[in-house]
């Protein structure tokens, strides 16, 4: 049975995270030029913030949305306005201490497009930043995501480096979080050559420069959408590179248990996660989701499962003080402000039933 927590139903809008509704009509859309303002935080929330692990940080994939009125925003923005002006005001939500910037895989960015992005944000906000489709798809894919032939930068060293990851550590310095190389799902002629591709990301991860003399918490990691990559070989050429798995909250993944193996031969060493589509939707699902959870303000599939598992995770990474980068997209739930709230509530649950053994 689905879960509908903070409606938004007919007329009415959620006026804050805890309080009552009140007429949409009665706040206008806000004009572009007008800053976001953010919504001033409850003090449940504060006291949530205050008790997590200093080493985590929590987030979501972008913060371009309207639907997060009463949630994150105080005023009705648009999309466009909340993409150009609204960071400022997403990371002063006490919560959200990390975001995921995920347009850098459709183009990427330069230099001054990522030092914009670290203008606006305080010392401790750190970014994941997806690496550009040009180096991650072995496909060049037309508007509608169909392949139309094979990609020649696929996973080319020289292009990452130059059109990626230089810009972002030039642009983001110490904001620098985690630098995630998502790869997406192979043909199936390249699934049967998984020794030959694994050698290729090797060369292309090695030929990253060390980001800690700028970027002190940096990391780059390795998202996949193909179980075929998760074997011994991935593994040592993560180790050796000195690079991490990226834990993709996928259904085209296994669970989180059966990806487990793959952090533990990686430890110790920084959690990075993200939370990306619920099972329900099946591995091709994001259309679907996206158009049953629109605005994205109320928690509508709840997922516990997983989320008790990530808890355990982000629990055990913490507590022994590595860093850990966890963001959750609109579609993992239905709302990831909402979703974040929740996996708080039992991080710092499970947090205090370790301190009380």
């Amino acid at each position: 049975m689905r879960e509908t927590t903070h409606p938004h139903d007919g007329f009415f809008m959620q006026k804050s995270l805890f309080g009552e509704q009140e007429p949409l009509f009665e706040k206008p859309l806000i004009k572009s030029g007008t800053p976001v303002e953010p919504l001033v935080a409850e003090a449940e929330l504060m006291a949530l913030a205050d008790a997590l692990p200093a080493h985590l940080r929590l987030g979501t994939s972008s913060w371009n949305y309207p639907g997060w009125n009463g949630l994150v925003w105080d005023g009705e923005y648009t999309a466009n306005h909340l993409s150009r002006q609204g960071l400022t005001a997403y990371s002063q939500h006490p919560l959200f201490r990390t975001v995921s910037i995920d347009r850098s895989f459709y183009r990427p960015l330069n230099v001054a497009q990522f030092a914009e992005h670290a203008s606006q944000v305080g010392p401790d906000f750190r970014f994941v930043v997806k690496a550009p489709s040009l180096v991650t798809d072995a496909l060049v894919r037309d508007e509608s995501g169909r392949g139309m032939r094979a990609n020649a930068t696929f996973l080319n060293a020289a292009e990452a480096v130059q059109k990626f990851v230089e810009p972002a550590l030039e642009g983001l310095g110490s904001k620098l979080g985690a630098l995630v190389f998502q790869i997406s799902p192979l043909p199936g002629q390249l699934l049967m050559r998984m020794p030959e591709m694994i050698n290729r990301l090797h060369r292309l991860l090695k030929a990253i420069p060390d980001l800690r003399s700028i970027a002190p918490d940096g990391v780059v990691a390795v998202e996949v959408r193909d179980p075929q990559w998760l074997v011994p070989q991935f593994v040592q050429a993560l180790r050796d590179a000195g690079a991490t798995y990226c834990m993709g909250l996928h259904p085209k993944m296994p669970p989180i248990a059966e990806q487990l193996p793959i952090l533990r031969a990686l430890w110790p060493g920084p959690l990075v996660c993200r939370w990306n589509l619920n099972a329900l939707h099946g591995a091709y699902g994001y259309e679907e989701a996206r158009d049953l959870y629109l605005p994205f303000n109320r928690m509508v599939d709840p997922d516990l499962e997983t989320r008790s598992a990530l808890v355990r995770v982000i629990a055990g990474t913490a507590g022994a003080g590595q860093n850990v980068y966890v963001t959750l997209s609109n579609k993992a739930e239905g709302s990831a402000p909402l979703s974040i709230i929740e996996l708080a509530r039992a991080i710092r649950l499970n947090v205090q039933g370790i301190g009380n053994k």
